[in-house]
């Protein structure tokens, strides 16, 4: 888990405006994500985890304790319970849609080198796979 803490700008970002598409995401939205370039931050205190991710537009935090479930309102604006855990290497994030025909996703974190993130996000019910690589800053 150590090796997760630390900032990292995004570098590349794959299938990212499909799944925005398969979340419902209006165009203006989509168009504004795809092209910003997000900075991630990932700490930790006490057992209390957060990463925070800001673009020139918008910030969020995801602040967690792992194996916890909570709630929270994703970028999207879809209500979820979400629970992030530590399998296999990777932070595994679970959100789990509030409201009926909304979606749920899940989403892994992993680290590629000492100095690449990987983050992948999949969608309930849609085959579409996002693959976002952050480096190191």
């Amino acid at each position: 888990m150590e090796a997760f803490k630390g900032k990292y700008e995004r570098t590349s970002a794959e299938n990212y405006d499909e799944m925005l598409k398969v979340l419902d995401v209006n165009i203006l939205l989509r168009k504004a994500a795809t092209v910003s370039t997000p900075v991630m931050e990932v700490t930790e205190e006490g057992g209390s985890w957060n990463i925070k991710t800001s673009t020139t537009l918008k910030n969020m935090e995801l602040k967690f304790k792992l194996g916890e479930p909570f709630d929270e309102t994703t970028p999207d604006g879809r209500a979820v319970t979400a629970v992030v855990t530590f399998e296999d290497g990777k932070l595994v994030t679970v959100q789990k849609a509030k409201k009926e025909g909304e979606k749920s996703t899940k989403s892994t974190r992993e680290m590629s080198s000492p100095d690449e993130m990987v983050y992948t996000i999949t969608v309930d019910g849609s085959d579409v796979v996002c693959v976002q690589k952050f480096k190191r800053i």
